[in-house]
């Protein structure tokens, strides 16, 4: 394709408009931007400049095939850092960041934080916001998958803390003795018989693996729920990710594993996201403030 970048975008935004894409013009200067090797702002500056854009039908053909948008441009922005990503791990998503704020808000004190673990670490997306948040702390980020698990790292190198970050391939916590001042997950928590019917980006092109929660969607919640009491340091407190509705059944697990639900936090679409737990025992459930009962929703 060759045309100016106003011309080029045009075509593009109409390519991706026609196959549903309904944030057709600005995915269609990402692309374009990617297919020349330029950052997308650049674009906005030459709008007149005739380009040849070869690459540009190819990008288009996957985008239109509901690749999603961040595996064909092999990164995403999460918490403000910039990550690469890949097929071996879920993309990124804005309503995860609802964990980091949940964490924040828990661990208020900083530097007292020296120990995060993350299980399920993905593309380390989680692990990685946390440590630039808490700048004594060293971070352990676990997942299944070794090519997820050398994602993560390479992202810890990019970002300049790998001195501070490990990543371990293992199932969940299994092999790990330590306690932790902040432990983090997003498990997979779809209802097997409700994946197929995801958007196709997610259903055709994300690890089934990440997505797979089992019939009720808690099987995961239910081996970290289990481990985290022989993970969390005495003011530990853990924050797991949500899927719709799920906030009162994995609170239900976590009592019976005597843990304290301490707070829940929501995203910006008002979805309960973030589940803060904490050990019965510790000063954080002594202190913390529980919103909402379990007792009735016993799973």
């Amino acid at each position: 394709m060759r045309g100016t970048a106003r011309e080029l975008i045009g075509q593009a935004q109409a390519t991706l408009a026609a196959a549903g894409i309904e944030s057709a013009r600005l995915e269609a200067r990402l692309l374009l931007a990617h297919a020349l090797g330029l950052e997308p702002a650049s674009l906005l500056l030459t709008a007149g400049t005739v380009h040849a854009a070869p690459a540009l039908p190819g990008l288009l053909a996957r985008r239109a095939a509901r690749e999603p948008l961040a595996l064909i441009l092999g990164r995403r922005e999460f918490w403000s850092l910039d990550l690469a990503v890949s097929p071996a791990t879920l993309v990124p998503r804005p309503e995860t960041e609802t964990l980091i704020e949940a964490a924040l808000a828990a661990r208020p004190d900083r530097g007292a934080v020296r120990r995060i673990l993350d299980l399920g670490t993905g593309s380390g997306c989680l692990l990685l916001a946390a440590l630039s948040e808490f700048p004594a702390a060293w971070g352990l980020g676990v997942d299944v998958s070794p090519a997820a698990a050398s994602l993560a790292a390479g992202n810890a190198a990019r970002l300049g803390l790998a001195p501070r970050a490990a990543f371990l391939c293992a199932d969940w916590a299994a092999p790990i003795a330590g306690r932790f001042d902040l432990v983090l997950g997003n498990p997979p928590y779809i209802e097997s018989g409700a994946i197929a019917g995801l958007m196709p980006e997610v259903a055709r092109y994300e690890p089934r693996r990440a997505l797979d929660g089992g019939a009720d969607g808690l099987d995961a919640y239910r081996r970290i729920v289990a481990a985290l009491p022989s993970l969390l340091a005495p003011n530990g407190v853990a924050v797991l990710e949500l899927g719709q509705g799920q906030a009162l059944p994995v609170a239900g697990l976590a009592r019976r594993a005597g843990l304290a639900a301490l707070a829940q936090r929501s995203d910006l679409a008002g979805i309960a996201r973030a589940l803060i737990l904490a050990a019965n025992s510790s000063p954080a459930a002594a202190t913390g403030k529980k919103t909402f009962g379990v007792a009735a929703r016993d799973e």
